[in-house]
């Protein structure tokens, strides 16, 4: 498809999904975490429903960061050096977005998805890498969330301001504006301007999602670094009055600017709530594009009894139409896969035939990734009632200290326990290494500390690949899980009236008399109980907490 034809597939578009950023394959290193997965889940499932939807996020040349881990788990950061040429062209359209009084042009890649049933989704990548800028400008997108907060601020102006500009100069009649995240609010500025200053009409085309009960998650800038970058005093007005009068925050821009603001999850709606008081918040609970996390072992297998699950995962339900013996096969293969892989990489010589943990996520302090080793006598008994073999991977943030203490942590266990416990942890995680692990496990762990989970997708994949989750009841679990049916649940319900350290007492217990007298037994000695669960996993799950449930939920409460 050449140019001409490229921007013309652009301008029926009419729904404008922001993010900083979006996961669309391994090659493309556009994305950090669980933000930029489910954006590209959301593109996904748009192009299998038809759904006119445009993504606009920046290019980061240098990708978010490839991780290297030493002998002793130090993590360093490598740039994720890649070209933008092998995947998407470079359209002749160019904007100009004022930074610090300087005029700094952007220019636009268009990478198109394509789906299955042959419905596209255009995807525009903003990129200031232009001759005509100045060095420093130039490298306003080179690196996903990195720098300083003058460097975040700039892309959060380029993404904002910059896509509104583009999406006009490409012709596209936007009818809704979609911000996943504070990081794209400023389009809420520019839309002002272009509609002469009428709030009621701007809130009419705005949809805002915030993702993150966590605090540090909400973009904030101090007034003095808003003027300095943007120098218009007037803008600084419009900023105070819809983004705070003291400092601006990127979420309360969006949300005062919005007539749709959601969380993404039931319980997440409830908790901002709190956070954003006097704020009317709705919920849709994410959803995992089921044909992307579905290994392709699994994948065969409804396809052979399935048919037409992969754009109609509500057939999911229907799982038990599939032979148990031939459920288990799929997940052996897998499990094979990723026990192959781990000895490869990390030569820890692991068994197909024991039971396996999973952890893989961004590493954090909330998340707690070594909670599973608090009381390590009562882990070494979970262990004599039956082996048990853990693998960990995920990233910390370069600038987050304590996340990268939590790998050393990690590796520190894996010496203290060698000879009785196997543990590997696999660098540099990624959406390819994400799908070997939640379909290679045997139990996917999570462990965040409430109520910090604002939703979570990773447990849903697991489940679209039978696999049994085992989480603390935060985010989206509370809505899926049934405890002892399709998974187990770890601690007290979140309206519990204990205290922090009680809940905490209350978690470590449940999480290992669960796996010392259910889940390692059940595993061992009653196999066929443990794949009802799988098959509970596939059916409750894996039908409901997909992406075309999400986006048919977005289409008809937040964009008609």
């Amino acid at each position: 498809m050449d140019t001409i034809d490229n921007v013309f597939s652009v301008k029926g578009r009419k729904i404008a999904y922001f993010s900083m950023e979006i996961g669309l394959k391994n090659e493309i290193p556009t994305y950090s975490g669980g933000l930029g997965i489910l954006a590209g889940d959301t593109i996904r499932a748009s192009a299998d429903l038809g759904l006119p939807l445009i993504a606009v996020t920046l290019i980061n040349k240098r990708g978010y960061f490839i991780q290297k881990l030493d002998y002793a788990g130090r993590q360093s950061e490598h740039p994720h050096e890649w070209s933008p040429s092998d995947y998407m062209e470079l359209l002749p359209e160019e904007v100009t977005v004022q930074i610090q009084n300087r005029d700094v042009k952007v220019r636009a890649w268009l990478y198109e998805h394509r789906s299955h049933t042959e419905e596209t989704v255009p995807v525009i990548f903003l990129d200031t890498d232009v001759e005509a800028n100045t060095p420093e400008d130039r490298q306003i997108t080179y690196s996903l969330y990195g720098g300083n907060r003058k460097y975040r601020l700039e892309q959060e102006m380029v993404l904002g301001i910059g896509g509104v500009r583009m999406l006009k100069t490409l012709s596209c009649p936007i009818t809704k504006y979609h911000m996943n995240e504070g990081h794209s609010s400023l389009l809420a500025l520019e839309l002002l301007h272009l509609n002469y200053m009428n709030q009621d009409k701007v809130k009419e085309l705005c949809v805002f999602t915030t993702h993150t009960p966590v605090k540090s998650g909400h973009d904030i800038f101090s007034h003095e670094l808003v003027l300095e970058l943007i120098g218009n005093n007037d803008d600084i007005n419009i900023l105070k009055k819809y983004g705070g009068e003291t400092e601006l925050n990127m979420t309360l821009l969006g949300m005062n600017l919005s007539n749709y603001v959601n969380g993404v999850a039931k319980r997440h709606r409830q908790i901002s709530e709190k956070m954003f008081p006097g704020y009317k918040f709705y919920s849709i609970t994410n959803g995992v594009h089921s044909h992307t996390w579905v290994c392709p072992h699994f994948r065969k297998l409804y396809d052979k009894y399935l048919p037409g699950w992969a754009n109609e995962p509500e057939l999911l339900v229907r799982v038990r139409s599939i032979p148990d013996n031939e459920i288990w096969d799929a997940h052996r293969l897998a499990k094979k896969e990723l026990i192959d892989h781990v000895n490869n990489e990390c030569g820890t010589d692991m068994a197909y035939d024991i039971l396996t943990i999973g952890f893989a996520r961004r590493i954090t302090e909330y998340k707690r990734p070594t909670f599973i080793f608090s009381d390590l006598n009562r882990l070494r008994k979970v262990n004599e009632t039956g082996k048990i073999q853990l693998v960990f991977a995920g990233k910390a943030h370069p600038m987050d200290i304590q996340g990268k203490m939590f790998i050393e942590k990690i590796f520190g266990y894996i010496k203290e326990l060698k000879g009785e416990i196997k543990i590997a942890f696999l660098e540099n995680y990624n959406m390819d290494l994400s799908l070997k692990i939640v379909s290679g496990v045997d139990i996917w762990l999570n462990t965040p500390k409430k109520p910090l989970e604002a939703s979570g997708t990773s447990g849903m994949k697991a489940a679209h690949n039978g696999v049994v989750n085992f989480s603390v009841l935060d985010g989206w679990w509370i809505e899926g899980c049934v405890e002892g049916v399709n998974g187990y649940s770890i601690g007290p319900k979140p309206d519990a009236d204990k205290s922090a350290e009680q809940v905490e007492m209350m978690e470590l217990d449940d999480l290992y008399n669960k796996l010392e007298y259910i889940m390692v037994p059940k595993y061992y000695h009653r196999k066929d109980e443990w794949i009802n669960v799988m098959n509970n996993s596939i059916e409750m799950i894996a039908y409901y907490f997909n992406s075309h449930r999400m986006m048919h939920r977005y289409v008809t409460e937040a964009y008609l």
